[in-house]
């Protein structure tokens, strides 16, 4: 039986944006069937939030700490945050 749903903000630094990041971040994302979004920041880093049953949303944290085949993740910065209940998909933005 899944947990109660969590809900985490993601940072990621290092060659994270023209890599299709987002893209990959989106489809692991629908894989795992949480929900959130991921946009790319003026600064070159790429943030996201995603909800979901822990082990799913643990399973893309994961995700982003390697990224996508041509990406180089440096650091990658995550914290706890309030659920939302207004989410029906994963979205770019």
């Amino acid at each position: 039986m899944p947990g109660e749903p969590i809900r985490r903000h993601v940072l990621v630094t290092g060659r994270v944006q023209g890599v299709f990041f987002r893209a990959s971040t989106r489809d692991e994302a629908r894989r795992q069937g949480v929900t959130g979004w991921v946009r790319n920041n003026p600064g070159g880093t790429v943030e996201a939030e995603v909800q979901g049953p822990p082990e799913r949303v643990e399973a893309v944290v994961d995700f982003c700490r390697q990224g996508p085949r041509f990406a180089r993740v440096t650091s990658c910065d995550v914290q706890e945050i309030p659920v939302e209940t207004t989410e029906s998909d994963f979205e770019i933005r």
